[in-house]
């Protein structure tokens, strides 16, 4: 009986400690999570650079590490497929989810290989009360004096939980999500999502290649 009962306490304490963890996420400003996950992520890039330079795909596992579990893929699929997401199988959506995913994390990972050791400025943090999607600016300072690179993190705020989850990054003013949108429509409009699909997990292979 004793053991029942603290058997009871302990998962108590636990499911309490993940509901008070998901909440103070789910309250987390999308500018302090902007920090957090540029400190993580080009803290990563700059203390592995002699291993990324060896293995450009170690990218892949910063990024996976460090930024996805921000990202909202099945969000950014949802745009990507537009009204096509209507027409398609449970089954269906989730295979290009999961492509999709692999695809964004290739696609980070490539875009990502601009940084080595520059200075991340990010933007000041602006009122969001009453705001859905925030739009945040990082920009890359360039040592030799050239323009910042600059990368634009789309943040929404989940209307179910609270929580702040990107879904789209732009760098030098190009989105991802609109240009893939743009891009992959033909092949949804000709051959289908299955198609689309088998094309996207291709383009998630994409070896990794470092900026000259």
């Amino acid at each position: 009986m004793f053991k029942q009962i603290k058997k009871i306490i302990a998962t108590a304490v636990v499911a309490f400690s993940t509901f008070v963890s998901a909440q103070a996420f789910a309250e987390t400003s999308p500018y302090v999570l902007t920090q957090q996950a540029s400190d993580k992520l080009f803290g990563d890039i700059k203390a592995n650079q002699s291993k990324i330079k060896s293995n450009p795909e170690y990218l892949r596992t910063i990024v996976r590490n460090d930024l996805m579990p921000h990202v909202h893929v099945k969000y950014a699929g949802q745009l990507v497929l537009g009204k096509n997401l209507s027409s398609a199988t449970e089954a269906q959506r989730e295979a290009f989810f999961n492509a999709f995913g692999q695809f964004v994390e290739q696609a980070y990972a490539q875009v990502l290989t601009q940084y080595t050791d520059q200075k991340v400025q990010i933007e000041s943090e602006k009122p969001v009360d009453g705001k859905t999607i925030v739009s945040i600016r990082v920009n890359l300072v360039q040592n030799n004096g050239a323009q910042p690179i600059k990368l634009d993190f789309k943040w929404r705020k989940n209307s179910k939980t609270g929580e702040w989850q990107a879904y789209d990054m732009a760098a030098e003013g190009v989105s991802m999500v609109a240009t893939k949108q743009n891009e992959w429509s033909g092949v949804l409009r000709q051959q289908g999502i299955d198609a689309l699909t088998n094309q996207v997990a291709q383009a998630a292979k994409q070896p990794i290649k470092l900026s000259k």
